[in-house]
């Protein structure tokens, strides 16, 4: 039997959920949630979010939103690195008033954090990093978030039979899966694709800004002539508003493709950003490493090499 699109909260390798927690009336905390905390009575006292990691500690962010304290969430501005990036800085407060909590919950995922991540995330973000260690960091980020990305995938059982003769039992994953980048940035993660999966199918989206009016407008889209069969992992490195994802989804869905079938691969958020692709598509499945009011919006530029 096939499995979920989205895997039981139960496996430790899965992620981290938003949650919104009041301080007169808190809610239980479980590991690996992020918790919204209005600490006090004054109702101009800025959101805090705090992250659980496992059973062991827990850290929050200041209301300046010191981007150190909690091993590296990043909430702001969408990669508008060059070319096909619609999104301008966001300016909302992380988990304001509490309203990201309904609108998100199980559908935004979190890498686990570690040290080894949170050194990636710091070269990427660093203005004195060499392109090289840019690159080389981002590609290492890239693939985790797509190892992790394909965990989403379902699979069923079977049995195999080992050189010994013995029979194990394992998983296979479910053929009619594809990838989409969102031109430029997203390009830069399909090698990390292609690496995971050989002959896997990729399409493009090129969305760019309309010079007067600054909306989302496509440009050109590629598919593969069966996508409306197949399980989307759409791939965009930088989130902000969340304008150009939403026109990319809409031209997926245009093309036959269920958001529930859809699950966006990306490496930095900003909660206004998730917020805004949740509260339009309820279905749809974001993986990131990051959720932080301010996000690395030269990466699409610095990868390529026109910053």
């Amino acid at each position: 039997m096939a499995t979920e699109l989205r895997c039981p909260d139960s496996m430790p390798c899965h992620n981290q959920q938003v949650n919104c927690a009041s301080t007169q009336n808190p809610e239980p905390q479980q590991p690996g949630e992020l918790i919204a905390d209005h600490a006090g009575g004054n109702g101009d006292s800025a959101a805090k979010l705090t992250l659980l990691r496992g059973r062991v500690s827990s850290s929050s962010v200041p209301a300046e939103w010191d981007s150190q304290a909690y091993g590296g969430a990043t909430l702001n501005s969408e990669s508008n690195g060059g070319t096909g990036n619609s999104d301008a800085p966001a300016s909302d407060s992380l988990l304001g008033d509490c309203e990201l909590s309904p609108q998100i919950g199980a559908q935004l995922k979190l890498l686990p954090m570690n040290d080894q991540i949170r050194e990636l995330q710091t070269i990427i973000r660093d203005k004195t990093a060499s392109r090289g260690d840019f690159m080389f960091s981002a590609d290492r980020l890239i693939r985790l978030v797509v190892e992790e990305g394909l965990n989403q995938l379902p699979y069923k059982e079977c049995m195999v039979t080992t050189p010994t003769g013995y029979k194990y039992e394992g998983v296979k994953f479910e053929k009619g899966n594809c990838g989409v980048s969102i031109m430029r940035s997203g390009e830069a993660m399909e090698q990390g694709l292609r690496d995971c999966c050989r002959s896997i199918r990729i399409g493009k989206i090129l969305i760019q800004s309309d010079e007067e009016t600054q909306r989302a407008k496509v440009y050109y889209a590629k598919f593969p002539p069966d996508i409306y069969r197949r399980k989307v992992l759409l791939m965009y490195p930088i989130l902000s508003t969340g304008n150009t994802v939403i026109e990319a989804v809409k031209v997926l869905i245009e093309h036959g493709v269920q958001p529930s079938v859809i699950i966006l691969l990306s490496l930095f958020s900003t909660p206004h950003g998730a917020k805004s692709i949740i509260q339009e598509f309820p279905e749809i499945t974001i993986l990131t490493t990051e959720v932080h009011p301010v996000a690395p919006t030269h990466f699409g530029q610095k990868y390529f090499g026109t910053d």
